[in-house]
């Protein structure tokens, strides 16, 4: 009996990193999902119209930068400014 282990071999750095990429961008697809329905259920409040007004942009605003931080996962790169 060996109480020798054999080392595992590594995934390639490139590999890592795209396995890392894809997890992002599946947490951000679900922050995205998330943020969506909030947006709808802060539309339904029974507040003031100008406080729902300005939740609710506040959320889509939150939504976009969602979109932009997925589209420069995308790219590759930094996507413009909207």
């Amino acid at each position: 009996m060996s109480n020798v282990l054999p080392f595992r071999q590594r995934l390639p750095a490139a590999q890592l990193a795209r396995c890392e990429v894809v997890a992002v961008a599946g947490d951000l697809l679900d922050v995205l999902e998330q943020l969506e329905g909030l947006s709808a259920r802060a539309a339904g409040m029974g507040r003031p119209a100008l406080e729902v007004e300005r939740t609710v942009q506040n959320l889509l605003d939150a939504v976009s930068a969602v979109e932009r931080a997925l589209d420069c996962i995308g790219e590759g790169d930094e996507a413009a400014p909207a």
